[in-house]
């Protein structure tokens, strides 16, 4: 029986993930949250793999607090650049597949049409830069593993912006939501059940690709949505982000172009209506 390792266990990915387990009982799931796996202890990160001897690695575990690396830029390296750098080396030497998840942010947001897997990346804060220095890693270290970019995720689990969004609707009379940001949502559920669809596929074929839900809204649009599913009586405003200013800088525009994923794993992406829909079940 191979085992899959998950790191990053208790996050929005890794949850759905695990709520998928029960459908794939052909493979031995162990799920790490930080003490299992140390993504911000390389040495002890390195006994550890060579413990759980995985076959497969989902790697979903990442510092994410993108704000906060602005001022946290070791640590958000550590984890995001350095210890994806030795996962995949050891999955390299070990012949373990390599899934590993990556983001939008690794661009600047200056495109007009969605982005390819070979659009030119230029992160603009720390957290993009340590992401996008993982990826590095991960292609040097292990030509064949597969990296998914993916954008603006949301889940039943963890914090997001769908579940913000829901408590301040109903505790707020008005809200005023970013409208100059430009991309679009990614359930977690959908996400995962993709990446189990891949680990399953025919052939695997490594390389950079992008996944998210299709469509193409702003932040404000996607609140909008949420107030219409669920009945919410709150206004919802559209503010520049220059009203909003934040210690990191956002993209403005990181809408991903999903038309590679879509041909070679031939996964079918819904909407992103009729996945949040799945939020307010």
């Amino acid at each position: 029986m191979e085992k899959i390792l998950v790191t990053g266990a208790n996050g929005q990915l890794g949850s759905e993930l695990a709520v998928l387990t029960v459908n794939y009982p052909q493979y031995e799931w162990i799920f790490a949250d930080r003490i299992m796996i140390s993504l911000h202890n390389l040495n002890l990160l390195k006994i550890q793999l060579n413990d759980i001897k995985p076959a497969i690695i989902f790697n979903c575990g990442a510092y994410t607090a993108v704000d906060k690396a602005e001022t946290e830029k070791e640590l958000a390296f550590t984890v995001n650049h350095l210890a994806v750098e030795l996962i995949a080396k050891y999955s390299f030497e070990n012949k373990a597949k390599l899934i590993h998840i990556s983001t939008d942010y690794v661009f600047d947001g200056s495109s007009s049409r969605a982005l390819n897997e070979e659009a030119e990346t230029n992160p603009i804060n720390i957290y993009g830069e340590s992401k996008r220095a993982g990826e590095l890693a991960c292609l040097k270290e292990n030509p064949d593993s597969i990296i998914i970019r993916t954008s603006w995720v949301y889940s039943k689990f963890g914090n997001n912006f769908v579940k913000t969004m829901q408590r301040l609707m109903q505790e707020k009379e008005s809200i005023n939501v970013v409208n100059d940001q430009v991309g679009s949502p990614t359930y977690a559920a959908d996400l995962a059940k993709a990446m189990i669809e891949i680990l399953n596929s025919p052939e695997w074929i490594p390389g950079i690709y992008n996944y998210s839900n299709e469509g193409e809204i702003s932040w404000y649009e996607f609140a909008l949505a949420i107030k219409e599913l669920g009945r919410y009586s709150c206004e919802v405003g559209g503010i520049p982000s220059a009203s909003y200013p934040t210690p990191a800088k956002r993209p403005e525009f990181s809408l991903l172009n999903k038309e590679k994923i879509k041909m070679i794993y031939n996964l079918g992406i819904p909407y992103y209506k009729e996945s949040l829909k799945k939020m307010f079940i």
